[in-house]
């Protein structure tokens, strides 16, 4: 560990991860008013490879976890997340991890010999601190992504399909079935970084798997069209991702997607969803709201480092 002041850098592997679940909680609290982080975001949020050379924590007084980064290489792309509370220290620490981002990036273009962007995602609409450590080291704000709460006990919508078109669970044990997601994730509208490694695409399905998550393919006329990736856990659950293939982009398979994905989630337990979509991958994402009962909203922006 590294003092920093009265600040202190950790690995994030040595903090319990229940701190993790705890900042990022009362992050979410101090902005919107709502919590919804859960152990099972912070699963996918740590499970990628070298995760735990790629990030940090900092730890104020008493030992209390007071900001986070980290850093996934995702082909050409680096892209990271940084969150720092509010008040005394949290300009501080986020400065603080920022550069230690920045400088792991330094490290991993001359190791792998190759130069990478970098952006940092997830980045919550009313956040004092964040955006204005980014916009001081020159980033610049990139795509935003909306995040809907849905309430399910409302009456469900009935699913519309195209004409040759049907959904099924995808076997993420298939070759086949596992291919055509990763095609589909690799094509999608949303404007954020993909994981271009199959390999690491597949275990991250596996990891989500066994922890309540699913995913559903749509076909038209035996071709994968789009698919949505779920996740639930109790009575709360989450539309992960949802992808159209370009060539059938238009006919409103997305929104069928949606409506499966709910009706999955909805049959498994859930009464409440977490919706994350760009209006890449849903038609005009603002029209869910007299669509679906749509409780709450927020959006999600995607800073890049100008020049990369």
């Amino acid at each position: 560990m590294t003092p920093h002041g009265q600040l202190t850098v950790r690995r994030t592997t040595d903090v319990p991860p229940d701190s993790l679940v705890r900042l990022m909680r009362m992050h979410e609290k101090n902005i919107t008013g709502v919590a919804t982080y859960t152990h099972e975001d912070a699963l996918r949020a740590t499970g990628h490879p070298g995760y735990e050379e790629n990030s940090w924590c900092l730890t104020g007084p008493g030992n209390d976890v007071i900001a986070w980064a980290a850093l996934t290489p995702r082909g050409d792309e680096l892209d990271a997340v940084l969150t720092a509370l509010p008040g005394r220290h949290g300009v501080s620490a986020a400065r603080t991890l920022l550069c230690l981002l920045l400088d792991r990036a330094d490290e991993l273009s001359v190791k792998d010999g190759r130069p990478y962007s970098v952006t940092v995602g997830g980045v919550l609409r009313g956040d004092e601190v964040v955006p204005m450590v980014l916009k001081e080291a020159g980033f610049v704000r990139g795509a935003t992504t909306g995040q809907y709460d849905i309430d399910l006990t409302a009456d469900a919508l009935p699913m519309v399909l195209p004409d040759g078109g049907s959904v099924r669970a995808a076997d993420v044990d298939d070759p086949g079935d596992l291919a055509a997601l990763h095609a589909l994730h690799l094509r999608c509208a949303v404007r954020g970084p993909r994981t271009e490694d199959a390999t690491v695409f597949g275990a991250a399905l596996l990891r989500s798997r066994d922890t309540g998550g699913a995913a559903l393919l749509l076909e038209v006329s035996g071709r994968p069209a789009g698919h949505v990736l779920t996740q639930g856990s109790g009575d709360e659950g989450r539309v992960l991702e949802v992808a159209v293939a370009p060539a059938f982009r238009g006919l409103g398979i997305g929104l069928a997607l949606l409506t499966a994905g709910l009706a999955e989630l909805r049959a498994r337990g859930a009464v409440r969803v977490l919706a994350t979509l760009e209006t890449g991958d849903v038609q005009g994402a603002e029209t869910l709201v007299p669509v679906f009962t749509v409780t709450g909203a927020r959006s999600l922006t995607r800073f890049r480092l100008s020049g990369t």
